[in-house]
């Protein structure tokens, strides 16, 4: 079923959102138009976002052994979004 929605959330809380919803472990209905969405905020706002994602992109990964474990695969699709 088709939904639309409009949300309102400032920088911060777009980074949280980012973090949350951009990992692989996420539902890929709502994955997908987070990197919509990241894509959309890197072209308004590049220095802000260009480090915004899941956060294995920085550290290891919060998941634990629930992980994805595609660390490498995931670093460079995220660092390549323009």
């Amino acid at each position: 079923a088709e939904t639309k929605i409009i949300v309102t959330m400032n920088a911060r809380e777009l980074l949280h959102f980012f973090a949350q919803r951009c990992c692989n472990r996420a539902q890929w209905e709502i994955r997908a138009m987070a990197v919509a969405m990241l894509r959309l905020a890197k072209t308004i706002a590049p220095a802000l976002f260009q480090n915004a994602g899941p956060p294995c992109l920085e550290s290891s990964c919060p998941e634990g052994t629930l992980s994805c474990g595609k660390f490498d695969e995931v670093r460079r699709y995220f660092h390549s979004l323009s």
